[in-house]
């Protein structure tokens, strides 16, 4: 394979306690992505010996206000700690916090050109901690229509700016596929466009946020422009399982399969 399979113990095995996701899906060979670690045991994550690929990489804050920049930097920088114990290379932020609904914290309904600004400084900063650590952040796009209206800088489109913006190879991009079907689709010439700038890959079908196959994305046809363009990184089932968590699996590792 040129690139990596993941999946994301969030949302799958959910019968099970977490740490024996995790083992679940390490024992089928994939890397592991989490989601807040402060909810974990982190003893328990270091002992499974999983590989773990991407995890949270703040508890709070955004990037446009003053106190809330101040709570994302502090956060971070707690989230690259653990990230040290996991070693996980990457860590995952979003345009704002969001609640456990997905929902933002501050929903914002336009977007100001200061905000953009500032958006890009924190980020700046926030790439300056990754690099002192030798850890990458990643931003995350999201979609509006569905799960998470009223987030700032929401669209791959948005996200893509402001990491070509910071232009460091301790800040890239997790291009969720999902969230750009919904927002934008066009992916395959998305994935084209901002292949330099993709820090990791996630996946889920549409609609329902299934594993592929359950839904409207074709992922055998993004799995061959991947192989084409060259992708070498990580792609990540970041999507519940619609019957059976195996079956998942399987449809998502058959869907990559000659990655």
């Amino acid at each position: 394979m040129t690139y990596t399979l993941a999946a994301s113990a969030e949302m799958l095995y959910l019968e099970l306690p977490f740490a024996d996701r995790v083992q679940r899906i390490a024992e089928r060979g994939l890397q592991v992505e989490i989601w807040d670690w402060s909810t974990k045991n982190v003893d328990a994550l270091v002992a499974s010996g999983a590989e773990f690929s991407s995890m949270t990489g703040y508890l709070e804050g955004n990037l446009t206000e003053p106190d809330s920049i101040e709570a994302l930097l502090t956060t971070a920088r707690q989230s690259l700690d653990v990230a040290k114990r996991l070693d996980c290379p990457r860590l995952n932020l979003h345009g704002t916090g969001l609640d456990n609904r997905g929902l933002p914290v501050r929903p914002v309904e336009m977007v100001t050109p200061a905000m953009w600004l500032t958006a890009a400084d924190t980020l700046r900063k926030v790439a300056e901690l990754g690099e002192q650590a030798g850890r990458v952040f990643t931003l995350e796009n999201l979609n509006l229509a569905v799960d998470h209206p009223g987030t700032p800088f929401a669209t791959a489109a948005d996200t893509l700016a402001l990491v070509r913006a910071v232009d460091s190879p301790h800040l890239r991009m997790n291009l969720d596929l999902y969230h750009a079907q919904i927002g934008e689709g066009n992916l395959i010439e998305l994935v084209r466009k901002a292949l330099p700038y993709i820090g990791e890959i996630q996946v889920a079908d549409v609609p329902g946020r299934c594993e592929p196959g359950t839904g409207e994305i074709h992922y055998p046809a993004i799995a061959a422009a991947l192989r084409d363009i060259g992708y070498t990184g990580v792609v990540g089932l970041e999507g519940w399982a619609k019957n059976d968590p195996d079956d998942a699996l399987d449809a998502f590792e058959a869907a990559f399969a000659h990655g």
